[in-house]
């Protein structure tokens, strides 16, 4: 077995029982660490050729443990969202933001592929890049640490899409990219009885589907689960009825669920644009901005739904950026929110934008070359969840003031520790403890401390 620090061990333990046999943990165990210390290319024949010194059989037993050895990477998630939970207060909603993002991979014999928009090239203004590889769906919580002023988002639930075709050959009811979000969230309130979640998703999922689910949910636990989301300025209003009949059991009855036309909220906004509220509110980035608003209450009404689902009561924000002069719109499940409210929570969304691209920079999402079915739904959301795992061990060193503070050069001085340097510090803890127990022949022991703290630095960097 693989010698490593306290804390490492007793993370990564605690994936064992649930998941894996004691071989398969093991190759688990060796495939974790050396994605977390290998730079460039998360392939496993990379993996292994940092780990070469210490493999325990035949390097094809460690591809072999994505496309053939028996487990699942649902215990793996219910245990790391079980820990990423632990960090979010009992009494506080926990904020869960919702996204897909696309890996690109090429080749003609890949699970799954298929061409999809690019939003990271494609603009609002009709430039749409595609790009042929994977989309995945990805729920990350927020969460804040001390050392932090932003939410960082951590990945517990994955996803992928398959097209309408792949589906039908497979037998498979077709699920959108909104479709596979509200079944992870339904998985992870399952998991999470108790407790209260935000959703906060983008214009691709602020579906009506997603927010008749999150009122059903509401009206077995009230307040268990809301949604905001960006909204349609043509959205379809109606006058909510009265707060009785929302609770009572004739809302949704024929002539009891559609009252009379509201103004869109388009409409609405340019009528107000002279008369809009004014406040400061949380911004992207931990920041604050100075914002106008307005905002009502309606019934989102919609025809692909029936009876008391058809209208679900929601309230719209439209929000002016002083500064930028960028207008949006929002909408939310919860009536009882603030329109700053709103308007802070979506901002909070930017965070998995900010993780997806830590994932592509630092730990090579998009560089795995999995081609098989079971390698390509297993390899990516370790990888994502490798983020969690690298940000929970950060977070446990920085409570016992074992981590260094933030790197600085003459160029750049950061106020707070990013994830580049959770990586740092916990691949700095890796080699210490591997250089430590390793070989003797290596002759660690007699390299100069100067030159040893060196390599230190040079081993652990996260670029």
């Amino acid at each position: 077995m693989i010698p490593l620090p306290t804390e490492v061990a007793r993370l990564l333990d605690a994936f064992r029982r649930p998941a894996f046999t004691r071989p398969t943990f093991e190759r688990f165990v060796l495939l974790a660490v050396g994605a977390i210390l290998t730079m460039g290319r998360r392939t496993v024949s990379r993996i292994l050729w940092t780990m070469r010194a210490w493999l325990d059989g035949h390097p094809s037993s460690y591809h072999r443990f994505f496309s053939r050895r028996r487990w699942s990477p649902w215990p793996l998630a219910r245990t790391l969202a079980a820990m990423v939970l632990e960090l979010v207060p009992a009494d506080r909603p926990v904020h869960v933001a919702g996204d897909d993002t696309v890996a690109g991979h090429t080749g003609k014999q890949v699970y799954a592929k298929s061409c999809h928009r690019d939003a990271v090239r494609s603009n609002s203004q009709g430039r749409t890049v595609t790009k042929w590889g994977h989309q995945w769906v990805v729920l990350a919580v927020l969460v804040r640490f001390p050392f932090a002023s932003r939410p960082w988002a951590l990945p517990v639930l994955v996803a992928l899409y398959r097209n309408r075709e792949l589906n039908g050959r497979e037998g498979r009811r077709h699920k959108t990219p909104a479709q596979l979000a509200r079944g992870l969230l339904a998985v992870l309130l399952r998991w999470s009885p108790g407790r209260r979640f935000v959703f906060l998703g983008d214009g691709g999922f602020a579906s009506h589907e997603l927010a008749r689910y999150c009122r059903r949910r509401c009206r077995r636990v009230p307040g268990r689960l809301a949604i905001v989301a960006r909204c349609d300025a043509d959205a379809n209003l109606y006058a909510l009825p009265s707060a009785a009949a929302l609770a009572g059991r004739d809302f949704g009855r024929r002539g009891c669920h559609k009252k009379h036309k509201l103004p869109r909220p388009g409409a609405t906004a340019a009528a107000a644009k002279d008369h809009l509220h004014a406040a400061t509110v949380a911004w992207y980035g931990g920041g604050e901005r100075a914002v106008r608003w307005v905002s009502a209450c309606g019934g989102w009404y919609s025809t692909r739904a029936h009876g008391r689902d058809a209208v679900v009561p929601v309230r719209w924000v439209f929000v002016r950026d002083e500064r930028g002069g960028r207008e949006d719109y929002f909408y939310t499940t919860d009536l009882s929110m603030r329109p700053e409210r709103v308007i802070e929570t979506f901002a909070g969304r930017w965070n998995i934008e900010v993780t997806f691209q830590e994932v592509r920079a630092l730990l090579g999402f998009e560089t795995t070359r999995q081609r098989v079915k079971a390698s390509v739904l297993r390899a990516v959301p370790l990888l994502l969840g490798l983020f969690s795992v690298v940000a929970l061990l950060y977070a446990r060193l920085a409570a016992d003031r074992k981590v260094i503070a933030p790197r600085r050069t003459p160029c750049y001085a950061k106020a707070e520790p990013t994830f580049s340097d959770a990586l740092f510090a916990v691949r700095r803890l890796l080699w210490e403890t591997l250089l430590q127990h390793g070989a003797p022949q290596w002759g660690v022991a007699s390299i100069p401390p100067t030159f040893k703290e060196t390599l230190l630095e040079y081993l652990s960097e996260a670029a």
